[in-house]
């Protein structure tokens, strides 16, 4: 497995689905299409992106 990065391309917005599914070997755009998902859902799932999208290193 690959450390957690935020990758320079192949990122929509910030780039935090696409370092997500790097590092546990999943596709993007599952990733993303999950996220989406689980915004139908209530909780801080915007929150914990912005959150991510700070903590994560881009590489």
């Amino acid at each position: 497995m690959s450390s957690l990065r935020r990758p320079r391309d192949r990122r929509w917005i910030g780039g935090v689905c696409s370092g997500l599914a790097e590092r546990f070997g999943l596709s993007a755009n599952l990733v993303r299409f999950l996220f989406v998902l689980s915004c139908l859902l209530p909780g801080p799932q915007f929150l914990v992106y912005i959150v991510l999208w700070i903590v994560i290193p881009s590489e």
